[in-house]
């Protein structure tokens, strides 16, 4: 899959322009005279795929960066991560926010054209049934994602399920977020009906995406349904859907398809992509001119390690530093810490003692040409963060086993780490901070927080701890959600109403 996958990012979108909800999304004539043959399909299916090269960056930009993990303030002159970090009201023209709506729609207007396409020409086209099914539920399973991620990042947001015009697309409301869950379910399901086990894939379409990876979505959305309302219009609904999502991560445990490998480090190593720990990652390779490889390994590094290490300019981004609360948290045996965290360095005669995220990067694989073509995956969901997330849906009732589901997992992840001390009797605090030394730079905690119903009280500690300089605003329960982008509501004016607290 992989040289497919950039080799259509290169080519740009054949389905669709990369365009906002202003403007037209799908080249009609473009698609009526592409989607001829099956491996037209092949292609097209492939730039569904390609909407998700900036999903990585996009967590470590609005949830990691937003989360108690890091104290992301500026002190290079104002950069685009400030605001999110320090919760400003004046992020409606932010980048990170806007191309969290683009992105995303990008994604689901190539996936709405494909699904058309597929309906009207499919058949006629691709004469194997099996594939025809295949390539509708991984397209299913995307639009899901993409929809998923809106609603977790905006609320409320549009649904969009079939190719619009531009005028169209600007009578389009928000939708409620029970009728956004609604579609994404349905799309779940079908993908897990339509979709194969990972093991039955071809050599070159190991990348794709899997009926276990669509469970591990659907559970995860049953799990973020049942987390809290907070008195917002977010994705926490009260919805007590635990078990719903137990019996998801049960199929996939029952597969026997993943396990946790025996070294942490062994899960992120460049020369052990897909490897059993894995349930579905985003796909990248290098090679392509211009550069369509990973961007995400650079993002939290500051530019004066790499040229520290003799590698010259990687593009001027300044530290984002670990919080000190994060850094004491992990135990002096934890192998986890110096895997994910670089603790300070020396560039010549200046001095970095701030501490910052690099789990990401492999220094002997730094890009020679680009800092935006790293060659490694990003995992998206991998079995630590299942059995995690079972254990947390079984401490919030779901039927399950506090000791084998809850206490076992969680000091088999810890031993793992080098922490010979068994935890007993498992809380949902001590539960929350493994997850948070576990997932450092993945961009679970910011979520994990909202799920939990404990990021009000956590970020306002955190601020009255870590920014003694008082440099961060106050945190409101408004800013769980982004604000919806100025740039759409100038698009259609009157059309949709801004978020609290913006």
């Amino acid at each position: 899959m992989k040289k497919i996958f950039y080799i259509v990012i290169g080519l740009g979108i054949l389905t669709a322009c990369d365009m906002d909800l202003n403007q037209q999304p799908i080249s009609d004539p473009t698609s009526e005279t592409f989607f001829q043959t099956e491996n037209d399909f092949v292609q097209g299916l492939n730039a569904v795929y390609s909407a998700t090269r900036t999903y990585p960056d996009r967590l470590l930009n609005l949830s990691e960066t937003r989360s108690d993990n890091l104290y992301a303030v500026s002190d290079g002159g104002v950069r685009d991560w400030e605001g999110i970090n320090s919760f400003h009201k004046t992020i409606d023209a932010n980048p990170y926010v806007e191309e969290a709506w683009e992105g995303n729609y990008i994604g689901i207007f190539r996936a709405n054209n494909y699904l058309e396409q597929l309906t009207t020409k499919g058949e006629t086209v691709i004469l194997d049934a099996d594939v025809r099914r295949r390539m509708e539920g991984e397209v299913r399973f995307l639009r899901a994602f993409y929809y998923f991620d809106l609603l977790r990042y905006f609320g409320k947001v549009p649904l969009i399920d079939h190719v619009v015009t531009a005028a169209e697309a600007k009578t389009i409301p928000r939708s409620e977020v029970t009728i956004l869950y609604d579609f994404i379910i349905q799309d779940l399901m079908t993908a897990i009906n339509y979709l194969p086990a990972p093991s039955t894939y071809a050599a070159e379409d190991k990348g794709r995406v899997n009926s276990y990876a669509a469970r591990m979505l659907l559970g995860l959305v049953y799990m973020t349904r049942s987390g809290p309302t907070l008195g917002i219009d977010g994705a926490g609904l009260n919805s007590n859907e635990w078990g719903k999502a137990v019996e998801q991560f049960d199929e996939i445990i029952a597969s026997g398809e993943f396990e946790l490998l025996p070294t942490y480090s062994a899960v992120f190593d460049y020369n052990n992509e897909r490897n059993k720990e894995v349930i579905f990652n985003i796909e990248y390779a290098t090679g392509a001119t211009p550069a369509v490889g990973a961007t995400f390994p650079w993002v939290l590094v500051p530019d004066t390690w790499f040229q520290s290490l003799g590698f010259g300019n990687q593009g001027g981004l300044t530290i984002r530093p670990v919080a000190q609360d994060l850094l004491d948290r992990y135990a002096d045996a934890d192998v986890r810490k110096s895997f994910n965290i670089q603790s300070g360095f020396s560039n010549g005669s200046a001095v970095e003692t701030r501490s910052f995220v690099k789990k990401f990067v492999d220094i002997t694989k730094v890009p020679t040409t680009s800092r935006t073509d790293w060659p490694n995956n990003f995992i998206v969901f991998r079995y630590a963060d299942l059995l995690l997330l079972k254990a947390e849906c079984v401490l919030n009732g779901a039927p399950g086993n506090a000791t084998t589901d809850v206490d076992e997992v969680v000091n088999q992840i810890r031993s793992r780490a080098g922490l010979t001390e068994p935890l007993v009797a498992v809380t949902k605090t001590q539960l929350l901070e493994e997850r948070r030394r576990e997932f450092i730079g993945e961009g679970s905690r910011w979520f994990d927080l909202i799920r939990s119903g404990t990021v009000e009280q956590t970020m306002n500690a955190w601020i009255d701890q870590e920014d003694t300089g008082g440099q961060m605003q106050d945190f409101q329960i408004n800013y769980v959600l982004y604000p919806i982008p100025q740039s759409e509501l100038n698009n259609a004016p009157g059309l949709y109403e801004q978020n609290q607290g913006y």
